[in-house]
């Protein structure tokens, strides 16, 4: 809102120039204000443009007004005449005001943008992925001391919170890791049906779906879904306390927000993801029992090559990778979520980042674990 009066916004500012042998003379007046300035600027540097090597005397006793404009007009006259330009009878409080203009940032009709070099730009983003390697590592150790600690004392762990956690990470999920899990089943099952019948062993869909399910897409698929539906959930919650300064005032009480926070999400996620990956798992089978049952094969031919294809060993490899997905999913949605500044869009690139780690840190994760398996003959 503008506290110009009718009788001041009508007001114009006045510029008179009067060019001498040796020194050019500009007297102002009026409202110097944004509303008013426009005509004058374009005489005014035009002016000081044709003045050359003369002196520029600029009578600034007639104003009777000066916004934020015209400190850019008058800052800019300074600047632009390199010592050339005295601003004479300026007021005391304009000059004042006038003087926090800082003249080095400006440019003649451009914006001076700082853009650094290759090299720079280069050491700054391997300044930043060291910390936040180091962060990383921190927060897995401090991760580490205060969990075992708990698992050490189960009385401390507000297992109320954690069935909470567990109910929004697992249960809610459910719907969304049934659907894959089928469809991956389908898909699976059609894409390999054809290449196997030029050869009579569309029988061999049943081991191949088993196989893959169990070992590989059934924990993998449903680590992504946690990653996306989990991991952005804590970012997010861990994010919203942070900028109201809830985790502040959790260590102000001296309470740890790891162990407060951290601890009952990870745990919660650690017990749903195996459960996740062995319902995913079934509905893979079922989606692709249902091509083989298509195709003129009895259930009890699919379920015989199922239970003889998937051993013990192939299916506690495929809990192994759930249990690891899900500590991996819990803990770094909880770092993004701890991690988050201010501003308006903090909380939403926590959870940005908090998925987009979850899933590569998984993908590198389950390719760690396919060579070791491999190594292993597992």
């Amino acid at each position: 809102m503008s506290d110009e009066t009718p009788s001041e916004s009508s007001e114009v500012c006045d510029l008179q120039i009067e060019q001498r042998q040796t020194v050019v003379e500009m007297k102002l007046s009026g409202r110097v204000s944004v509303a008013t300035t426009g005509s004058a600027w374009t005489e005014a540097l035009a002016a000081l443009g044709r003045s050359g090597d003369r002196a520029v005397v600029i009578d600034c006793a007639g104003i009777r007004y000066c916004d934020g404009a015209g400190m850019a007009l008058l800052a800019a006259l300074e600047q632009r005449g390199a010592g050339r330009v005295e601003l004479r009878d300026l007021p005391p409080d304009i000059r004042t005001r006038l003087d926090r203009f800082d003249r080095t940032k400006i440019a003649a009709g451009t914006k001076q943008i700082d853009r650094p070099g290759v090299v720079e730009r280069a050491g700054r983003e391997a300044v930043k992925f060291l910390q936040e390697i180091r962060e990383q590592i921190a927060f897995v150790g401090k991760l580490s001391v205060v969990g075992l600690g708990a698992l050490a004392r189960p009385s401390q762990i507000r297992w109320r919170d954690v069935m909470l956690v567990a109910e929004r990470t697992g249960a809610n999920a459910f719907p969304i890791v049934a659907v894959i899990g089928l469809l991956m089943g389908l898909i699976m099952a059609f894409q390999s049906a054809l290449p196997m019948k030029q050869f009579g062993v569309e029988i061999f869909v049943a081991d191949l779906v088993a196989i893959s399910m169990v070992k590989e897409l059934g924990p993998l698929m449903a680590a992504v879904v946690m990653a996306g539906r989990s991991g952005s959930a804590f970012a997010a919650e861990l994010g919203t306390m942070s900028v109201n300064e809830e985790i502040d005032a959790l260590s102000t009480m001296g309470i740890d927000p790891v162990r407060f926070l951290v601890v009952t999400r990870v745990l919660a996620a650690v017990l749903m993801s195996p459960l996740l990956a062995v319902f995913c798992v079934f509905f893979g089978l079922v989606g692709g029992a249902v091509v083989l049952l298509s195709l003129g094969y009895p259930l009890v031919t699919y379920v015989d090559r199922v239970v003889a294809t998937v051993s013990l060993s192939a299916f506690l490899s495929g809990m192994t990778k759930a249990w690891a997905f899900g500590l991996l999913v819990g803990g770094i949605g909880c770092l993004r979520g701890l991690q988050t500044g201010s501003g308006a869009s903090a909380v939403g690139d926590s959870a940005t980042r908090a998925v987009v780690s979850g899933i590569v840190l998984i993908v590198l994760t389950d390719a760690a674990f396919s060579i070791m398996f491999y190594a292993l003959g597992i």
